[in-house]
């Protein structure tokens, strides 16, 4: 089974799946992490204003992703390089993703690649407050990645906010759960992994 978690910048996709990952720990679920899968820098697209552009469909290799995720739901290891924020090429190092009978997927682009989004069995829609979401990439960009409060605006404001209204929330309502990341997640979270459960016994009786 396939489940692809999906949500905007800061809207809490690592968090949700490590929960899943922790609750179904008996199956040592797959983890298969969109990022690993940046072009390198040189062949991002730049702004008007000479800004790189990391929030557009073209950021990921989605030739390579597709693949990997298809090898992977056939039961084949798949060997991928760790993606990590400003860190050199050669200081990357790769990762091996075991098949496992749940595969768990997340990213900005889960729907809006097709070759993705026709691979999932149930899929995930994170809803979070949009002021949260900046306030969490304020702290996280500051603190991990040293960029200036001017420079994480410009890019909330000029990729991140046009990246959700473009490619993620047209496909909100095709979502099969909606998880609401804020005062009702641990009982959105009982109810997820309800649902995921009772999927997977269906997929065992068919």
């Amino acid at each position: 089974m396939i489940i692809g978690i999906c949500g905007g910048s800061g809207a809490g996709k690592t968090t949700l799946l490590k929960r899943l990952c922790s609750h179904f720990g008996d199956l040592k679920p797959s983890v298969f992490t969109m990022d690993n899968y940046y072009h390198p820098i040189e062949q991002q697209v730049v702004d008007d204003n000479g800004e790189y552009n990391f929030d557009l469909p073209t950021a990921l290799d989605q030739d390579k992703l597709t693949e990997d995720l298809a090898k992977l739901k056939r039961g084949e290891e798949v060997v991928v390089k760790e993606y990590h924020f400003n860190s050199p090429p050669d200081k990357h190092v790769f990762i091996t993703i075991e098949p496992s009978e749940l595969i768990i997927v997340e990213g900005l682009f889960l729907f809006h690649y097709e070759g993705v989004r026709n691979k999932l069995d149930f899929s995930v829609f994170i809803n979070v407050d949009a002021k949260v979401q900046l306030d969490r990439r304020l702290y996280r960009d500051q603190e991990s990645r040293g960029y200036s409060r001017e420079a994480i605006l410009y890019q909330w404001e000029n990729h991140v906010a046009p990246c959700y209204e473009n490619y993620l929330l047209p496909y909100k309502k095709d979502a099969d759960f909606h998880f609401r990341n804020d005062s009702n997640s641990d009982h959105d979270f009982d109810a997820l992994v309800k649902e995921i459960s009772l999927k997977m016994e269906e997929a065992k009786t068919c």
